[in-house]
């Protein structure tokens, strides 16, 4: 999809609706009372459907439902999707015999109120490592991982490379549920490896970004409570994160189809570290023994809103795997999502944002995710799940490359 970035940050694009993907969701009973409102909650659906050449070679075809990059959505955790592949390549780029995803990561302190990390007691053999820390954002969201990998990339490298990428409006610019001024998150924590043997072999000293932040006007909703008391008048979101939800789509199809995308807008992770990230994504959290997820907290079908919602009670549909990542966060729901049936040879990818907020007041912790997310999310993957099913291939896909052991 089209748009640019000014070099102040200002999105500049138009709404994108493709007909066949509007005729498809229409003809849903259940979708159509939030088709109807696609506006106020703010709705945007990318659909990828994906054809095999007779070399299993992929060939993509999106379609676009009411997107435009310029509308602003807080991304939420969908930002760790990218944070955690620019962690496992800056690894890479380092390259320093004994540093990888596995290497002892401890962090530091050395500013207002960053936190430490000595240890941590959800690994296998309590050594923090940025393997860890990937497994734990893509099985649960986890936010303090998100935050040790935002500290040890930095914030200016952070955003450098997302942009060099090819996502150019992209704005990552503080850790996640950690209140902190600009000044704390512009400055993150020194981080140490250590090998086998306890001898430091990579040290990084604190980092403080300089770079001006973009000149955004990012709003939403009507009011928004701080220190108890309603204020009337929508909340600003410029000084937060933002990322567009065809960056978040190519971000995944960047994952799933490194050699899809051009050279330049990969991630140059190694195979090893690229399917350890496939495996995590899809992973349901009961599969995990290091950290233990068990239900009723982590139920089968957690954080796998596409297809399912939030129905704890789910059957998991067999064969199916759903590489992914969710957000929700300040009444925005998202998930972008590739999904793969290995039993019936299908495939598509699926990313979508809403809003569910109907009184427009922020930060008061009344959302409507259980009455208007949660439903669209399921509703909009069964559909999309159906299409694919009845859809006419000419060559079976051989999907062998995302299948794991878990």
């Amino acid at each position: 999809m089209k748009y640019n970035v000014t070099p102040g940050g200002e999105v500049r694009s138009e709404t994108r609706t493709e007909e066949y993907l509007e005729q498809l969701l229409s003809e849903d009973k259940n979708l159509k009372p939030f088709l109807a409102l696609k506006d106020s909650l703010m709705i945007q659906v990318i659909y990828t459907q994906i054809d095999r050449d007779k070399n299993n070679k992929p060939v993509f075809r999106d379609y676009f439902f009411n997107v435009n990059p310029a509308r602003y959505f807080y991304p939420a955790s969908t930002i760790k999707m990218p944070t955690a592949m620019l962690a496992l390549e800056k690894l890479n780029r380092i390259n320093l015999p004994g540093l990888d995803a596995s290497t002892t990561m401890v962090t530091g302190k050395g500013y207002g109120r960053q936190t430490e990390v000595l240890v941590d007691p959800s690994s296998p053999d309590g050594r923090p490592t940025i393997g860890q820390y990937v497994k734990k954002v893509f099985l649960v969201s986890d936010n303090d991982a998100q935050n040790r990998m935002y500290e040890f990339l930095g914030q200016k490298y952070l955003n450098e490379n997302l942009r060099a990428k090819g996502y150019p409006e992209t704005e990552i610019i503080h850790r996640l549920q950690i209140a902190l001024p600009e000044d704390e998150n512009r400055k993150t924590n020194p981080v140490s490896f250590y090998d086998n043997t306890g001898k430091k072999i990579f040290n990084q000293e604190l980092a403080y970004n300089e770079s001006p932040y973009f000149k955004r006007h990012d709003f939403a909703g009507r009011g928004y409570m701080s220190k108890g008391k309603l204020v009337a008048e929508p909340m600003d979101f410029s000084s937060k994160n933002r990322v567009s939800l065809p960056s978040l789509h190519n971000v995944l199809k960047s994952i799933m189809f490194p050699e899809s995308v051009k050279p330049e807008n990969k991630f140059q992770v190694s195979d090893k570290d690229l399917a350890m990230v496939r495996k995590y994504m899809s992973m349901w959290p009961g599969e995990s023994d290091f950290p233990s997820y068990k239900e009723p907290d982590y139920y089968p079908a957690y954080c796998k809103f596409l297809l399912y919602g939030a129905d704890k009670n789910a059957s998991l549909l067999p064969g199916v795997r759903i590489f992914n990542k969710v957000g929700d966060a300040y009444g925005f729901l998202l998930d972008i999502a590739y999904v793969a049936d290995f039993d019936k040879g299908i495939e598509f990818m699926l990313s979508a944002v809403i809003y569910c907020n109907k009184d427009g007041i922020l930060n008061d912790d009344k959302y409507d995710y259980d009455e208007v997310g949660f439903p669209f999310m399921k509703y909009l993957g069964e559909k999309i799940y159906a299409h694919e099913l009845k859809r006419p291939r000419e060559h079976k896909p051989d999907l062998s490359e995302f299948k794991f052991q878990y």
